[in-house]
């Protein structure tokens, strides 16, 4: 009888492990894999793809030089406002690699009520042209080895204009 439970139970251990590298499913919800379409081929990891840190493995706050006050004064230069009645929410996510370089942004837009909404293009254009040019990014550390991690800024918009930049 203990031959069948140690055998069941090697076998149930067998058929759960998983191979993370083969897998169909992606690491974390949310993770960015390169897309020759979207992506620049000059943005490089400094890591593996398995080893991109989330925004919840560091509690430093907001990982940019002045911080929120910082990016703020970059977008109050260079955001003009458009004259619209577009009101919403517009996520950019994006990864910073160990040299503090940005790559692979990701967008999402919705509306009030995070209803999916498509913003006026020179809204997006211009949030994401600023958020592209952005040099400021510090660079992150895990075990004293710089690492690559996932950033993500969303903007309040009311009226095609910028009311808040978030986190």
């Amino acid at each position: 009888m203990k031959k069948i439970i140690v055998l069941s139970l090697l076998i149930l251990f067998a058929s759960c492990s998983t191979d993370t590298n083969n897998s169909k499913y992606l690491r974390w919800v949310g993770d960015s894999v390169y897309t020759l379409e979207i992506d620049t081929t000059e943005f490089k990891l400094c890591n593996s793809e398995s080893s991109v840190r989330q925004y919840f493995h560091f509690n430093k706050g907001l990982q940019y030089k002045g911080e929120k006050e910082g990016l703020r004064t970059e977008f109050k230069q260079e955001y003009t406002a458009v004259d619209t009645d577009q009101s919403g929410w517009i996520r950019i996510r994006f990864i910073v690699n160990c040299e503090g370089n940005t790559g692979r942004f990701r967008i999402i837009e919705s509306d009030m009520d995070y209803q999916e909404q498509v913003f006026d293009e020179r809204i997006i254009n211009q949030i994401l042209k600023i958020t592209q040019s952005l040099d400021g990014w510090k660079v992150q550390s895990m075990r004293d080895k710089p690492t690559d991690y996932y950033q993500y800024l969303i903007f309040k918009i009311i009226k095609g204009d910028i009311i808040e930049i978030m986190p």
